[in-house]
């Protein structure tokens, strides 16, 4: 498998293509990435140095990997955090350009905007190009419950309701929808889960939630998941092999006690998933 990766890129720590690359390394996946940002560290610390790249040079990266003659042989495109309006059109037009070349090939679209916790913490016109224009490009999205509610107008509490909005994300276009950090009342205490929905039916996983908070591991797990998705078209394997290394990978950084998260020490987490939770179907 090959997977163009459009994603920020960090020297220090873990988020965006640092991240994504090494997981889906480890699984045996080949990654051309292509960075929208080269930046000191995540900006969750307030303060990082580097530049944002100009759309245009992602857009000459993208051209030059194009002329290599990779695009009929890739898979998926996979993108994420887009911290200017730019790149939006430059991941579109990509996407195309790969699908003529290869009508086989997905897009999957982390729709990053916020959390229920923070809010939206990216550009004010970001959501709503989201939305608009990018979710229905896309064959696979992964937002959290909080970004789901924006992406459909709607406010998905109960586990019906998250499968009504992921339904009406599915209306805009992307056919597999992916919610993570779905915290539903009637779940147990302490506990927290994930929802995988696709025109074969809807399965949730319920893992216990740990006290932290682990910037990238949402990275993690849009690569994981599209590409055990992709591998096996089986999207209840995808959310078990998923859920169970990136739970890893959290218990590992927790235990830690870094605040980065302890990638390369996980590694055989993502190689051979322990597949310690039940995925339940739901529909």
């Amino acid at each position: 498998m090959k997977i163009l990766s459009i994603q920020s890129a960090v020297a220090y720590g873990h988020v965006g293509n640092s991240a994504a690359v090494f997981p889906l390394q480890r699984i045996g996946v080949e990654v051309m990435p292509v960075y929208t940002v080269n930046f000191s560290n995540h900006t969750g610390y307030g303060a990082w140095r580097g530049p944002l790249i100009d759309p245009a040079d992602v857009r000459e990266v993208i051209t030059g990997i194009e002329e290599r003659g990779a695009f009929p042989r890739t898979d998926v495109v996979l993108s994420g955090y887009q911290g200017g309006e730019g790149i939006a059109d430059v991941i579109l037009d990509a996407v195309a350009r790969v699908k003529a070349a290869n009508p086989d090939a997905v897009y999957a679209c982390d729709p990053v905007m916020g959390n229920a916790k923070s809010g939206c913490f990216v550009a004010p016109a970001i959501p709503d190009l989201l939305r608009d224009r990018v979710v229905p490009a896309a064959d696979i999205i992964t937002p959290n419950q909080f970004e789901l509610g924006y992406l459909t107008d709607t406010e998905p509490y109960t586990l019906e309701d998250t499968l009504a909005s992921a339904d009406l994300a599915r209306d805009m276009g992307p056919r597999t929808v992916l919610v993570t950090s779905v915290e539903r009342p009637d779940r147990p205490e302490g506990t927290i889960e994930m929802l995988a929905v696709t025109d074969d039916g809807a399965w949730i996983v319920q893992t216990p939630m740990l006290p932290m908070k682990a910037n990238g591991s949402g990275d993690v797990t849009a690569a994981l998941f599209t590409a055990h998705y992709r591998a096996t078209g089986d999207a209840a394997l995808a959310l078990a092999r998923t859920t169970s290394s990136v739970f890893d990978l959290l218990t590992l950084t927790h235990d830690s006690g870094e605040r980065e998260l302890q990638l390369v020490e996980a590694q055989e987490f993502y190689a051979h998933p322990r597949m310690q939770f039940e995925v339940r179907q739901v529909r």
